[in-house]
């Protein structure tokens, strides 16, 4: 049997037909009869069978696979004969599959990560049903083990350097932030498979507007990221591979997505499943919390900071210490090294999502790193350059305002929150002017003056402040 034809017989064994019969008439075909210019008649298929069958049964069964597009006939009702469609792969991918495919061959694959490939592509019943490995987490030693060779540290360190390396942690995040809350929303969404569209993102998260034919779920899911997103940039020093962090990136992450409310924020109390996969996770919650401390203890270690955000893209999926959302933590939470270093983010562009499940497929069951790993070096590449670019464009930032940042950024929040008029405004400006130094006082209030007179739908995200309370401050402002 050729690969093809194994493809399209697990994908038909997979659906919701379960008879006997039809397997077999299934492999009956397939195997003695898979040459697509050839077709078989009803008695040979029967003859080939090896047990009894009625006429008729056999009939309806391959009248099922004609109408699931399986096989198709020739012929009158009394010389019918059956063939085998031609597998989709070869000639009846649709526009979408072969955009997939396309993006799929986009990102440059080493040997190994063919063979995790074609492991985890055979049927899930051909897989070897495997559990939570304690070793794999146990075995690694930050600083002495590596996921990432020395030169893939070297290469990533200078496509991800910018020139903001010796500044506060967080500096080159917040000058791309507005363009980083929509490309990391959309494109870790779209992983989950939310269909808004980059337009639809950037319209929701600018202006508040969800997408009309979208799901309301679809909107939560990509306002939660915007949320975590800002919580990783906006919080500096408290943020790390700490409790607090993750915990909190995955309450921000599963707001009002989660069946239990409770659960966000919190680590998982039962057993789960993974979708596809032979993998089955650890279930006793006290083990949950051992291997999640270590996996936060190893990370905290790891000096490098592209070896720490791969380590949490392996080992935090790998867990599922969450009851659901755990990749999306995973992804936001690779974040935070590049974050701290003033180092280009990662924002998942144009991500094959096939090809990132399946190199969670290959560490799930096998252990195996190297076809996440690909993913992530081609990822990284593809983020940096994004930035690179986008960097060029804003000129060098004022020093007053980064020097003062914190103080600015506090300042304009607290008025569009407040929904402050302009009176009211200019007071609470003194009032914040006279918390810095003297000689900085007057160039602070001409700061955010002028910051309050240039805010507009487009960038009042980068103040944390809700759409909501953005147009209410805009009427009271305007009135």
């Amino acid at each position: 049997m050729n690969n093809n034809t194994w493809v399209l017989f697990e994908e038909y064994l997979n659906k919701s037909i379960h008879q006997s019969a039809v397997n077999v008439c299934v492999f009956i075909l397939f195997t003695r009869h898979i040459n697509v210019s050839k077709s078989a008649s009803l008695e040979q298929i029967k003859d080939s069978i090896g047990f009894t069958i009625e006429h008729r049964t056999l009939q309806r069964r391959l009248v099922k696979l004609k109408e699931e597009s399986i096989v198709t006939t020739s012929g009158d009702t009394r010389s019918t004969r059956y063939h085998l469609v031609t597998p989709v792969s070869q000639s009846r991918k649709t526009g979408t599959e072969e955009k997939k495919s396309k993006a799929e061959d986009a990102v440059p694959l080493g040997e190994e990560s063919h063979r995790i490939l074609s492991l985890i592509s055979k049927p899930e019943n051909q897989r070897h049903p495997v559990g939570y490995s304690r070793e794999f987490l146990k075995s690694y030693y930050p600083n002495i083990s590596n996921y990432l060779n020395t030169d893939e540290k070297n290469k990533l360190a200078n496509i991800g350097r910018t020139s903001k390396g010796d500044q506060p942690a967080g500096t080159y995040a917040r000058e791309v932030l507005n363009r980083l809350l929509i490309d990391l929303s959309w494109n870790s969404s779209r992983l989950e498979g939310n269909n808004y569209s980059l337009l639809d993102t950037e319209r929701l998260i600018a202006m508040g507007e969800p997408a009309d034919d979208k799901t309301a779920m679809e909107a939560q899911m990509i306002l939660n990221h915007k949320d975590a997103i800002e919580f990783i940039v906006q919080e500096g020093d408290e943020i790390g591979f700490n409790r607090f962090t993750i915990l909190n990136l995955h309450a921000l992450l599963s707001n009002n997505l989660l069946p239990d409310p409770q659960a966000s924020g919190r680590l998982r109390q039962f057993a789960v499943g993974i979708n596809k996969s032979v993998y089955t996770p650890l279930a006793m919650p006290q083990q949950i919390e051992e291997f999640f401390e270590l996996i936060l203890e190893k990370a905290r270690q790891i000096k490098n900071p592209f070896e720490q955000a791969f380590f949490v893209m392996v080992q935090l999926p790998y867990l599922q210490p969450f009851d659901d959302v755990n990749k999306r933590v995973s992804r936001l939470a690779a974040n935070i090294p590049l974050n701290l270093h003033n180092l280009a983010p990662l924002s998942f562009i144009d991500v094959p999502d096939k090809l990132y499940i399946n190199g969670l497929l290959g560490v799930y069951e096998l252990n195996r790193i190297e076809l996440l790993k690909d993913v992530f070096l081609w990822a990284y590449e593809r983020s940096a350059a994004r930035y690179a670019a986008l960097r060029q464009s804003l000129g060098e930032p004022d020093p007053f305002r980064l020097k003062y940042r914190n103080a600015i950024k506090g300042t304009v929040t607290e008025i569009v929150s407040k929904g402050l008029e302009r009176k009211a405004a200019a007071d609470l400006i003194k009032a914040a002017a006279g918390q810095i130094q003297q000689h900085d006082q007057e160039k602070f209030i001409e700061v955010v003056d002028t910051e309050l007179l240039s805010l507009h739908e487009g960038n009042f995200a980068r103040y944390w402040v809700r759409p909501a309370e953005f147009q209410h401050w805009k009427k009271v402002w305007n009135k």
